[in-house]
């Protein structure tokens, strides 16, 4: 059997050695970071985006927000799923605010909650990418 190889530990800063200065407060500057993201915003937020990491729940959201209202009963043939299965993905997504069903007679019709997806999109916002705005900043 293989042995694999262990990363090597990270550096962690101890006490200064014998004879050497420590690092005075002036140096060592506290950090600016604030939290944008609270702890309830993020679990909403983690639960929405848990919701769409599935294929065919992508699939769906696209589906509805195109068409702006939908019924269950015409997501099947396009998603390629049966009925139950179909209900099940528009459940998971409902459960994370992300679609609101209407039920007329036996079919429920679904349709975008457009705040929901104004979130998600500030919450990615949040998160800039780092690196140079062009290639003078290099």
């Amino acid at each position: 059997m293989a042995t694999l190889a262990r990363p090597p530990a990270a550096k962690v800063r101890g006490p200064a050695p014998r004879g050497a200065d420590p690092v005075s407060a002036e140096e060592c500057q506290p950090s600016e970071l604030s939290e944008r993201l609270g702890r309830s915003d993020a679990e909403q937020l983690a639960r929405a985006f848990a919701a769409l990491g599935d294929p065919v729940r992508l699939r769906l959201l696209h589906l509805v927000s195109q068409a702006g209202e939908v019924c269950s009963c015409d997501l099947a043939v396009p998603l390629d799923k049966a009925q139950p299965t179909v209900s099940h993905h528009t459940s998971v997504l409902a459960d994370a605010g992300l679609i609101v069903g209407d039920r007329r007679g036996r079919w429920v019709w679904w349709h975008v909650v457009p705040e929901r997806l104004a979130n998600l999109r500030s919450a990615l916002d949040l998160m800039p990418i780092d690196g140079p705005a062009d290639e003078t900043d290099l």
